[in-house]
C-alpha cells in the first residue's frame, strides 16, 4: 500500500496519474470527496469491484454507486430525461447521489444486478479527475454499516485491509456520506439524508 499526501485543493498531476494507473490496473484507491473518503475501482474491472466489496465487507446484494468526472459524463452510464437532467444540473457537482436507470454498459457486478445505478459528481476536483478516463466506484471508505471516519489513518485501522493507494488530504470536514435521491419516480424521493 502506498500513501500519497497532498492538499484537498491542490491538484498534483503526478498523484492523479499514479492513482489512475493503479485504477487502470485493477487496484483500489482510497480518495477524498466533498463529503467523506471513498473507495474507488474501475467499474469495468469486475475483480477490482469485488475487492471493494471485500474491503468493506459489504453484501454483494447492495449495489455500489458510480463517480463520473462531470455532469455530461452521466449520459455514459445512465438514461437521463430532460427533467432529470434539469434536477441534476441544479445540484451537481455536489454532495448528492442520484439514482437513475442504468445503461447496459454498467456491469452487473457494480449494481448487484439492479436496473438502476447511483451516480455522483462530487464538488472535489481530485475525485473527479480520478474518473476522467473511466467511471469509478464511489462508496464510503468504512466497513459496511459501521461508523464513517474522517482521516485515512482511522479508516485504514477500521478496515484492517490494504488498499493499493491512498490519497491523503488529511481530516475531512464532513463525516456524512452524500444524500441519495431517487430520480426514477415521477416525484423524486430522498433515500438517504
Amino acid at each position: 500500500m502506498k500513501i500519497l499526501k497532498t492538499g484537498i485543493d491542490k491538484i498534483d498531476e503526478d498523484i492523479i496519474n499514479e492513482a489512475i494507473n493503479v485504477l487502470a490496473n485493477g487496484g483500489v484507491v482510497l480518495y477524498p470527496t466533498d463529503t467523506v473518503y471513498g473507495l474507488g475501482a474501475n467499474i469495468f474491472d469486475n475483480k477490482a469491484v469485488r475487492k471493494v466489496f471485500d474491503i468493506k465487507e459489504r453484501s454483494l446484494l447492495k449495489p455500489l454507486s458510480i463517480l463520473v468526472s462531470h455532469i455530461n459524463a452521466i449520459d455514459l452510464v445512465a438514461k437521463v430525461s430532460l427533467s432529470q437532467k434539469n434536477t441534476i444540473q441544479e445540484y451537481l457537482p455536489g454532495p448528492y447521489t442520484f439514482i437513475l436507470d442504468r445503461k447496459k454498459i454498467v456491469p452487473r457486478a457494480v449494481t448487484s444486478g439492479s436496473s438502476y445505478v447511483g451516480v455522483r459528481v462530487p464538488n472535489c476536483e481530485i475525485a473527479c479527475r480520478l474518473a476522467s478516463i473511466f467511471p469509478i466506484t464511489t462508496t464510503s471508505a468504512n466497513l459496511s454499516d459501521d461508523e464513517v471516519l474522517s482521516t485515512p489513518d482511522e479508516i485504514l485501522e477500521q478496515l484492517n485491509k490494504d488498499v493499493d493507494l491512498v490519497i491523503d488530504v488529511g481530516k475531512l470536514d464532513s463525516n456524512h456520506a452524500s444524500r441519495i435521491v431517487d430520480l426514477t419516480r415521477i416525484n423524486p424521493k430522498i433515500i438517504r439524508k
